[in-house]
């Protein structure tokens, strides 16, 4: 039991080692998707201003929101591609079996999710700097954060992209077993958009967001994340044994 168990992680390693070499695509189209939410974002996140008799004021608000915006849905994506049928063929190039797969996967959309998590921080400095040469530097305002603060704000930022790379592992999932999710899925979710904005009640979606971004408690956070993504990961998991018989 013991050398299986040993030849399990290696076979997961050498998947793992494989995905992260022969999937580099999924990291330039990153790139391109980032370089795509900068330009959003240069001309402001957010506006406010005001006045009076004798003088007018405008604020812009330069933030990361849009980059991560980009980038959540690139995870989403990418995890959704990852349980196409050509990638599953992948991995019969080695002996394994669904347990080594799915943790070959996860491992890599974790991996994907850290890096992307650090350029997104990146790209929202490189947008900051940018402006702060491109103006009178006199006009600007900027918050200094502390380690603390940067290590809470890059580590929220991972979970949520991991947690959206969950979510998508979990529709391929739902795709691979009937392709009648590819039209029902976003049906639901645009029709779930248009009754929030007729209806007098919020739909489920509002409650998800704010169950997630309006969370004080960083520990509670990072909980929720990670129990979400537990439970997509399973619901994936449990839905891909249907697959084992076919081809």
């Amino acid at each position: 039991m013991y050398l299986a168990e040993v030849n399990a992680w290696d076979i997961v390693k050498k998947q793992y080692q494989y995905k992260l070499q022969s999937y580099m695509g999924v990291f330039t189209s990153l790139i391109v998707i980032q370089i795509i939410a900068i330009l959003f974002s240069f001309n402001g996140t957010g506006m406010s201003g005001g006045g009076s008799s004798t003088f007018s004021y405008s604020l812009n608000y330069y933030s990361g929101s849009m980059i991560l915006i980009f980038t959540m849905i690139w995870g989403l994506i990418t995890a959704i591609i990852i349980t196409s049928k050509a990638y599953r063929y992948d991995d019969y190039s080695f002996i394994t079996n669904r347990g080594t797969t799915h943790t070959s996967n996860l491992l890599f959309l974790l991996s994907a999710s850290i890096f992307a998590g650090i350029t997104v921080l990146l790209c929202t400095h490189f947008i900051q700097v940018l402006y702060i040469y491109s103006v009178n530097s006199e006009s600007v305002m900027f918050e200094q954060l502390t380690i603390i603060q940067n290590l809470k704000g890059i580590s929220g930022t991972i979970l949520y992209i991991f947690f959206f790379t969950s979510i998508g592992y979990f529709i391929g999932s739902l795709i691979q077993i009937s392709r009648l999710f590819i039209f029902v899925l976003p049906v639901l979710f645009f029709g779930a958009v248009i009754a929030d904005g007729l209806g007098k009640e919020q739909s489920m979606i509002p409650h998800v967001i704010k169950f997630f971004g309006n969370e004080s408690s960083f520990g509670l956070f990072i909980l929720k994340i990670l129990a979400a993504s537990a439970l997509m990961y399973g619901f994936a998991i449990i839905i891909s044994k249907k697959l084992e018989v076919r081809p």
